[in-house]
């Protein structure tokens, strides 16, 4: 599909009001995306587990208006509080969408939205907050448009929300989800994500992520601008093929449930990410001593224990510790023995696997 796809034909039907709530969960790159090109398009493939536990809930109520607004017209609550300062996202994304949305003008919009993690947690939002939104206003679509099919819907809200964030494209649907173009994937996408179509084993279907909270501020950098880095970058091009190949790698490991290699793969991939920061102009550092500390915890445990938990980092100091159903019990109490001490406030979130949004009302 090409972005003229998804230029709606003129609405059949008139919706004057509603109200439509959406749950979408956040979800954890193991392949990791980092550079894009023009119009949130990804300058590498990558591929996530969706989460569960941690998402975000929206409801989106709709007034339609006497005219079309000479600007968008929507007021925004979360947590139940006004946020003047969550607007410019807001209009950026609808800007972007409206081509794709062209009745965003035609109504007024009430945007009410929490988080089930604690607000600066050190957790991104922007992954599950941009796919509920962009799955509200798909169902909006839906009641202009009748006959949609369900396929059409996924893969527009997914295109939609990555306009909003590009992680976002992968928070729809679950329990694997891939972003970008690859060989091994005919069906895979730069406009949006696509539910991981080989073969996994069962070991890769329940696994568990522990998030470790070593701090909570606001990055020193933005993934905004950390992608905008790329641009020039002495690495960039060895990076990009290395990310294909891991995703290559992962089709066999994903089959045979070879655990060994895709640790190998994950944290390869984590550090991977830092290296890019560490080495781009200006470089930055975004680990902090204790995420070194619990990585080495990890890697000891790891080997005197056989167990198969491992680490993967987003774009902060937190840690993601990730394990398989069989062995959590053993792993949590390590956590809970060793790794909780180097969190801010031993503050810690536990998820899993989830399986992607949920539709909380529509009417």
């Amino acid at each position: 599909m090409t972005e003229k796809d998804f230029i709606p034909s003129p609405y059949s039907r008139v919706k004057s009001e509603g109200k439509v709530g959406y749950k979408s969960p956040s979800n954890i790159a193991l392949v990791k995306y980092w550079g894009k090109k023009e119009n949130q398009i990804p300058a590498n493939p990558s591929i996530s587990f969706t989460l569960d536990a941690c998402a975000t809930t929206t409801y989106v109520s709709f007034e339609k208006l006497l005219k079309p607004a000479s600007s968008f017209s929507f007021d925004l609550f979360f947590e139940g509080e006004a946020k003047p300062d969550f607007r410019p996202k807001i209009e950026t994304f609808f800007k972007r969408v409206e081509l794709y949305l062209p009745f965003l003008r035609n109504y007024h919009f009430k945007i009410e939205t929490s988080n089930s993690f604690p607000h600066s947690s050190g957790i991104a939002s922007s992954a599950s907050g941009m796919s509920a939104l962009a799955l509200c206003l798909m169902a909006l679509e839906r009641e202009l448009s009748p006959g949609m099919s369900t396929e059409f819907f996924s893969k527009k809200a997914s295109f939609l929300a990555r306009l909003g964030s590009g992680s976002a494209c992968r928070s729809l649907e679950g329990d694997l989800v891939q972003w970008g173009i690859h060989k091994d994937n005919l069906e895979s996408s730069n406009l949006y994500g696509v539910k991981y179509p080989h073969e996994v084993h069962s070991i890769f279907k329940k696994f568990h992520d522990t998030i470790l909270l070593v701090d909570k501020g606001e990055k020193q950098v933005s993934s905004t601008v950390g992608h905008e880095l790329m641009h020039g970058h002495p690495f960039a091009e060895q990076r990009f093929k290395q990310a294909h190949e891991n995703l290559s790698r992962l089709k066999l490991i994903f089959k045979e449930g070879n655990l060994d290699n895709f640790i190998e793969i994950v944290e390869s991939e984590a550090l991977t990410l830092h290296a890019m920061m560490m080495t781009s102009h200006p470089y930055f550092i975004l680990m902090k001593p204790n995420t070194l500390e619990i990585i080495n915890r990890i890697w000891a445990f790891r080997k005197r224990s056989k167990t198969h938990v491992c680490f993967t980092l987003d774009a902060g100091a937190n840690v993601h510790v990730l394990y398989p159903e069989n062995e959590k019990d053993e792993v949590f109490q390590f956590i809970t023995d060793e790794l909780i001490a180097f969190c801010q406030n031993q503050q810690y979130l536990c998820d899993k696997i989830g399986f992607g949004a949920r539709l909380l009302m529509s009417n």
